[in-house]
């Protein structure tokens, strides 16, 4: 277990900091990091109504699926006024596919493009898409300034460190596409063949900072408490932070990260019913947008999440695993509200997170 505020972290209180993206100016320095499957539509609602979210970046979109009118593709990028500002992550490895696929997000109304050089599952890679594209720099470093050309809004690269530890490109690509106009670049500081596993390398951050001359870099992975982020921005220099697992624990950190920066206090702090409450808002924003049988179907990947906080047992699990129905998801809130928390549960006391090893796409 971890507590969010784990460590006592020196800080002088002032005014919030905003996060410079091209001509798009973020209202903090904290951005929900992209994670298929979970951060969709209605999670990124759920968690914009909590405060402190600069910017929410769609899945993983294939720039050939969107000029195809793939539905699916369609899910991933809908949104609303309230979901702003939104970046349209794409993947893919035909320039001319995704220079139009930009424009057609740019006139869509997406805020930014997000290029993804991170994801490290076969589908993607197999098509010289995803983390691929660190292995080749000269070539990468033309399509992506094709697409900077390609439209007006900002265009932001999120990468890892490289395919493996021989071949950490990240700085040099960085170096490079702040030559060619990317607005920023996201590291995620670990490579294609670690996967999710292991510890983020917070020296591989800070050499892609150490890299650029003044493009914002956003240090990203491992970031669960304000001393992680703390750590993030004194080690690396780095300018923003992105969150993706640890907003799926604790998808108030982007509110208490702004509140620590303006007060020096961790703010709000979820108790047992405020968790249901979140819980119950995401599952009906589901609801709304697709209906029950996919909010249920949807809800069930995140419910494993849900458990590892609230730890309502085995039989719980089991039924929150196994809803169908929105009678089913208010019969087990109902019965979570009235158990109360179990033995022992501590607001702002998190799980650890267990992921699988290597380059493989489910955790």
């Amino acid at each position: 277990m971890q507590l969010l505020d784990a460590a006592p972290v020196a800080h002088a209180p002032g005014s919030p900091r905003t996060l410079q993206l091209g001509n798009l100016t973020l209202r903090s320095r904290y951005v929900l990091s992209p994670l298929a499957g979970y951060t969709n539509f209605p999670f990124r609602l759920a968690v914009r109504e909590l405060g402190g979210l600069g910017l929410a970046t769609t899945e993983l979109v294939s720039t050939r699926a969107l000029l195809l009118g793939s539905a699916k593709t369609s899910e991933f990028i809908e949104t609303c006024p309230q979901d702003a500002p939104l970046a349209v992550q794409i993947y893919g490895a035909d320039a001319r596919e995704m220079c139009d696929a930009s424009q057609w997000l740019e006139n869509y109304g997406a805020a930014a493009i997000d290029i993804n050089m991170g994801c490290p599952v076969n589908k993607v890679v197999k098509n010289g898409g995803g983390s691929a594209m660190m292995c080749n720099v000269g070539s990468t470093v033309a399509l992506v300034k094709s697409i900077v050309e390609a439209v007006r809004i900002p265009v932001t690269v999120k990468m890892r460190l490289g395919w493996d530890d021989l071949n950490l490109t990240a700085p040099n690509l960085a170096r490079e596409f702040e030559q060619v106009g990317v607005a920023a670049v996201t590291i995620h500081g670990r490579t294609r063949e670690q996967g999710f596993s292991g510890n983020v390398n917070i020296a591989g951050i800070r050499a892609v900072v150490e890299a650029v001359e003044s493009m914002p870099i956003i240090g990203n992975g491992d970031i669960r408490s304000i001393a992680d982020a703390q750590r993030m921005f004194d080690e690396t220099g780095c300018a923003g932070i992105g969150i993706g697992r640890g907003a799926l624990l604790n998808p108030w950190i982007f509110a208490q990260l702004c509140s620590f920066e303006q007060t020096g206090e961790l703010g709000f702090v979820p108790t047992y019913d405020h968790r249901l409450d979140f819980m119950t808002r995401h599952y009906y924003l589901l609801v709304e947008q697709r209906g029950e049988r996919y909010a249920s179907l949807t809800f069930r990947k995140c419910g494993g999440w849900y458990s590892k906080v609230l730890r309502p047992g085995k039989e719980m699990h089991q039924r929150i695993m196994a809803i169908a129905c929105a009678a089913d998801f208010d019969a087990v809130a109902e019965t979570l509200r009235a158990k109360g928390p179990p033995p022992h549960w501590k607001a702002g006391e998190l799980p650890e997170i267990a992921v699988p090893k290597g380059p493989i796409s489910h955790w």
